[in-house]
């Protein structure tokens, strides 16, 4: 995938955004202060509901600052207000607790990012999953969900929710329509600045102890390396280790990225036994203090800037 400008997602279909779930601005669920009661599953999914959704939503997250989402419990109470909200923004196969709390609340507003863009298998070889991840290469499809890391599938799923939300909310219809315009365009810069920051680099391979950026490697061209299992914070084997000096060696990688949520442990003992640096590679699947960005441009700006002085962009 080799497309350098953000393309309409007019080829999402109707059932795939709409068809989730029947929404209807009669029957959906209000907060006291007569805003849509949202509530997103984690961070990327807040993101886009609170821009997209601005003065005429109030967004719930089920996980707060500073839990990794894989990780995520949730109380009999939550998954029973599920079943209330006006709409509930999710993404199935990354966050299981999710998955079996919405088939249990019986939550009917409901929109899966995962049926709003393509989502690609990038294997099912060392380092590619999450422990729990239904989606995630033993799946019927194989997919891997981390797509809100690709500007352009993030985009897709942006214009799939500003759709839910019209339907669900018909009387803000037009702002909901205005707002994800503006969320594409500024999406289709980023594509462009990474398209343009990661053209010309010493090394197109980067190591990273969570693979979480198979989209945003083969958008740009790149190949992900990812250290352990399918556990981020996991040691990696003896043998993984000798591969990855190899590969470091061979394609001249001075640099493992390790991530704000997870245990740094790995990325320092492999960096330490192969002579390598380490830096930040955020998956941005939560903002906390520690987060190079106060939102989701900025840390991905970060997280360019990173890739760029790891790779050796000219």
């Amino acid at each position: 995938m080799n497309v350098r400008r953000l393309i309409p997602a007019a080829a999402l279909s109707a059932a795939a955004v709409l068809g989730l779930s029947a929404c209807s601005g009669s029957t959906t669920a209000a907060t006291k202060d007569g805003k849509l009661d949202v509530v997103a599953s984690f961070y990327p999914m807040q993101y886009l509901a609170e821009r997209i959704g601005g003065d005429h939503v109030s967004v719930r997250n089920l996980t707060k600052p500073g839990v990794e989402p894989h990780d995520l419990e949730l109380s009999p109470k939550q998954t029973a207000s599920l079943g209330e909200a006006g709409l509930v923004v999710y993404l199935k196969g990354i966050q299981p607790a999710v998955d079996k709390a919405i088939a249990q609340s019986g939550a009917k507003h409901t929109v899966d990012a995962a049926g709003l863009t393509k989502l690609e298998d990038h294997g099912t070889e060392v380092g590619h999953g999450h422990e729990g991840e239904e989606h995630h290469g033993e799946s019927e499809a194989g997919a891997d969900p981390h797509v809100w890391l690709d500007p352009v599938k993030y985009a897709e799923v942006a214009q799939g929710v500003g759709k839910a939300l019209q339907k669900a909310d018909p009387d803000h219809a037009a702002d909901y329509k205005k707002n994800t315009d503006a969320v594409v365009k500024d999406l289709g810069a980023l594509n462009e600045k990474f398209a343009a920051g990661l053209k010309n680099t010493a090394t197109k391979t980067f190591i990273t102890t969570h693979s979480a950026f198979g989209y945003l490697a083969e958008r740009y061209g790149l190949t992900q390396e990812g250290i352990a299992g399918i556990d981020p914070e996991a040691e990696p084997s003896p043998a993984r280790v000798k591969e990855l000096q190899s590969i470091a060696k061979k394609d001249h990688v001075d640099t493992v990225f390790f991530e704000t949520l997870a245990s740094d442990k790995t990325a320092k003992t492999l960096a330490k036994d192969t002579g390598l640096k380490t830096d930040v590679l955020d998956p941005l699947e939560g903002i906390t203090k520690k987060s190079k960005g106060e939102d989701y441009l900025q840390v991905m700006a970060s997280n360019l800037a990173a890739l760029q002085k790891a790779l050796g962009a000219k």
